[in-house]
């Protein structure tokens, strides 16, 4: 094999026929810098659409839909919330609520109680000491029950246009797949990625990389045959290579299945995802 060939990007893929990652020297930092931003620039072109998939239509309904989040899809959270929103649409309301009668709402979320807590707890917070409005400021939104860093930065990216860097699942195992940090501990992984891209493009990162990852590169088995940027990822294998059955393993709308939404937003190419079932809704 010539030096040519014998470089950081390797074989033919059978993905369209484009070059993958293939890495048989260590990477330079200021190569890994280079190779981030443009992965985040290809997945700009992927998903021009990006956007958080919780259904809210005020900063208080975010940060209640995201901290339901916790544990379960974003499809159940924005199938629950509708009646949880017509029951207690400010958090004047939400403070004041019958805990029992606001799990039985949010019982389909799962960890329903422990949630209702964190729920009433932080209305109560917003009620008592921010004049019932969500605080704009990080060091606000953390001292409320419940809310951590990331929810905090998907409302403040999110209603307050704040940048931040939302390290869920998807963002932490993507990031550490693609060798940009090899942190765990989502405040080490935020820091770390923090220092790659300026901080104009910290939300839209979030979004883009964890659409991707709920889209394609899934935890157990990515779809690396069906992947726009596989010539990028130096993890390239580790899932299905083979692009038709890559292909049936895309899920939402790259999989022609509905989205997680029951309202997206214009832009968004896919389906509407459904209300949530009557029999679902009392199976909880």
């Amino acid at each position: 094999m010539s030096a040519k060939h014998d470089s950081a990007v390797g074989e033919q893929p059978p993905n369209g026929g484009r070059k993958v990652a293939n890495r048989t020297k260590p990477e330079s930092r200021l190569a890994m810098v280079r190779r981030a931003r443009r992965i985040n620039r290809e997945l700009a072109g992927v998903y021009p659409y990006a956007h958080p998939e919780l259904d809210f239509r005020n900063p208080f309904e975010l940060l209640v839909a995201t901290v339901l989040s916790a544990q379960t899809t974003d499809l159940r959270v924005n199938q629950t919330t509708p009646a949880l929103f017509a029951a207690y649409p400010t958090p004047e309301d939400l403070a004041a609520a019958v805990p029992e009668e606001v799990e039985e709402i949010i019982r389909p979320t799962g960890f329903f109680r422990a949630k209702t807590t964190s729920l009433i707890g932080l209305s109560i917070g917003l009620r008592d000491r921010f004049g019932g409005e969500v605080p704009s400021r990080l060091e606000d939104l953390v001292s409320l029950p419940g809310v951590g860093r990331k929810t905090a930065f998907v409302v403040l990216g999110n209603a307050f246009g704040v940048p931040g860097i939302t390290v869920d699942t998807h963002f932490g195992r993507l990031v550490r797949r693609w060798k940009w940090t090899e942190q765990e501990d989502p405040e080490k992984v935020e820091a770390e990625i923090a220092k790659i891209f300026p901080k104009s493009e910290w939300t839209m990162l979030s979004h883009r990389v964890i659409f991707h990852g709920r889209r394609i590169c899934h935890a157990r088995k990515p779809a690396c045959g069906a992947c726009p940027i596989a010539h990028l990822c130096p993890s390239y294998g580790e899932g299905e290579t083979d692009p038709e059955k890559a292909a049936k393993l895309l899920k939402y709308e790259k999989g022609g299945q509905p989205g997680q939404r029951l309202d997206p937003p214009p832009d968004y190419p896919g389906r509407p995802a459904q209300p949530l079932a009557p029999a679902a809704r009392e199976a909880g």
